[in-house]
């Protein structure tokens, strides 16, 4: 919703939301009104098939204890589910294919979904540890590379 009313406040700025597989699954409705509006936003959905900060967080902090976070079977085809909508869908599994879906998405006229599939056990840095302050947040682990 925040990325709609940028668009709708901005008309002539290029809106790009960039939200996780399962975080977008609350506001999934919100393709109706992009579509009926033909508001320009780009989606681009950082698909791990789970809650991935929830993953995380019960991977580093609560010895790998994982409740209610993998989201899979249960997912929809995202793709599918953009066109049901009357969106652009765009689906990329290969990293050496993305730099390619991100040039034709952002040429599309209309608003657009790119299901970016990425590492089922792929982690985001930096993070928030349980019941810390933003001001405490967690960088790369030691020896972890930002590729």
């Amino acid at each position: 919703p925040a990325a709609l009313g940028v668009q709708i406040a901005l008309p002539q700025e290029q809106v790009i939301c960039v939200a996780g597989d399962a975080s977008v699954m609350m506001n999934i409705q919100e393709l109706a009104t992009l579509s009926q509006y033909h508001a320009p936003v780009k989606t681009v959905i950082v698909n791990n098939g789970w809650q991935g900060m929830v993953r995380q967080w019960q991977e580093a902090f609560y010895n790998q204890h994982y409740s209610s976070s993998n989201m899979q079977p249960g997912m929809p085809d995202f793709v599918k589910l953009a066109e049901a909508f009357g969106v652009k869908g765009m689906k990329v599994s290969d990293p050496s294919e993305l730099r390619g879906a991100i040039a034709a998405m952002l040429a599309h006229d209309g608003p657009v979904l790119l299901d970016v599939r990425v590492k089922r056990d792929e982690n985001c840095y930096p993070m928030v540890a349980p019941g810390k302050s933003n001001a405490e947040m967690l960088g790369l682990p030691d020896g972890a590379s930002p590729d």
